[in-house]
């Protein structure tokens, strides 16, 4: 086997330097934020239905709190992999969320100040030599308000040694039976009645005992199609919905195959859709498997910037309207194949005021797939009301 390094070399003088913010070009809509809880599959009545939501605390549509990475120009990756590095590829390692009170609504502009943090490197059994690169994501709204920062990192590692360390070989999807499919679906429909129970109402923090378990979350089976409509839910896959910065793909590292025009401002006015990293470029292997096997990948798989949305989203959906994620910090080991399903659970590890005064649930989460194997863990803090 042939020993593989990795040319970080360049990434020193980019750190902490801030890079283009992320802006889009139009105020955001309640349609916006619909189409995102539907591509997250997050049935929510709060940010999709009009009567249900005018009836609440806000008296209309709000967005999520998994939407902020919806108004970036990359889903939060772009200050974690600034910098070449030859022959690499990408996958999303992790995000770290901090929530200040302010909510997104139709109307806001939102701009993301993007600064590249650290970078470590690892020796991995996927690909060897592997970099671990975070960067900062701060969102504003149009008055200046602290929305929320996530801390993204991004994994970076040599796609040539990926494919021959094989540490993931080319896999079939499994096969589901009507009726695991119809078990599938009355589990996931648990969740969302534990929503449609909870209403307008308040989940107190007096009412919170350690060792709870929140009520588990099913998503999926996953597929193509959902992947697809997942990645049609951020905005900046539009046409011409986003100021481009302009990312240079080959200049990053990516080989001339991943490349492509992804955010080029210039090859969108000429031809759009080689531009569409759904199609050409470092995307393509999410919906591909043939390109999923060129970067080592078993098959299809979903967005990392998705599993970070739908833990927060099921974090969110148990606190109600009334509470809020704080923080949360999700470290992801494995992304979503097609033909698995993603089972989200939580408990309750501790119970505190913390030094700002909010009644704090502290939970430990677990994503996983169907036999278990785990796809990312998570530390949240959830600020709930009290008596």
């Amino acid at each position: 086997m042939t020993k593989h390094t990795l040319d970080t070399s360049d990434l020193d003088a980019l750190m902490g330097k801030p890079i283009a913010p992320a802006r889009m070009k139009e105020p955001l809509h309640n349609n916006d934020f619909r189409r995102w809880v539907q591509a997250m599959h997050y049935p929510n009545l709060l940010h999709y239905d009009h009567d249900f939501a005018a009836e609440g605390r806000y008296g209309k549509l709000v967005a999520p709190q998994s939407f902020a990475v919806a108004t970036d120009d990359g889903h939060g990756a772009g200050p974690a992999c600034v910098g070449k590095i030859p022959d690499s590829h990408l996958i999303f390692g992790g995000d770290e969320w901090w929530f200040y009170g302010p909510r997104i609504f139709g109307g806001d502009e939102i701009t993301n100040e993007k600064v590249p943090l650290d970078y470590s490197i690892k020796e991995t059994s996927f690909a060897g030599p592997t970099c671990f690169q975070r960067g900062d994501n701060n969102y504003y709204n149009q008055d200046g308000d602290f929305i929320a920062k996530q801390r993204s990192t991004a994994i970076r590692y040599s796609r040539e040694a990926a494919v021959e360390m094989g540490a993931m070989e080319p896999t079939e999807d499994p096969i589901w039976t009507p009726e695991q499919l119809e078990d599938i679906q009355s589990k996931k429909y648990e969740y969302i009645k534990m929503m449609h129970d909870l209403g307008h109402g308040k989940r107190y923090w007096d009412d919170v005992n350690v060792g709870d378990e929140l009520p588990v979350r099913i998503i999926g089976p996953h597929s193509i199609a959902s992947f697809t409509t997942e990645w049609r839910a951020y905005l900046f896959t539009i046409w011409g919905g986003t100021h481009r910065p302009g990312m240079d793909m080959e200049a990053m590292g990516f080989t001339a195959e991943f490349a492509g025009h992804e955010n080029d401002p210039v090859m969108e006015r000429d031809n759009p859709e080689l531009t569409d990293g759904a199609y050409f470029g470092p995307s393509r292997g999410h919906l591909f498997p043939e390109w999923a096997h060129r970067i080592g990948m078993s098959r299809a798989y979903g967005y990392g910037a998705s599993m970070g949305a739908w833990v927060l989203d099921y974090l969110a959906g148990w606190a109600g309207e009334w509470g809020q994620v704080v923080h949360s910090k999700a470290a992801y080991r494995g992304p979503a194949f097609t033909g698995d399903i993603t089972v989200l659970s939580a408990k309750v590890v501790d119970k505190k005021v913390d030094e700002e005064g909010r009644n704090i649930i502290q939970v430990e989460c677990k994503m996983a797939t169907q036999t278990d194997s785990v796809m990312a863990t998570a530390t949240a803090e959830i600020e709930l009301p009290t008596k």
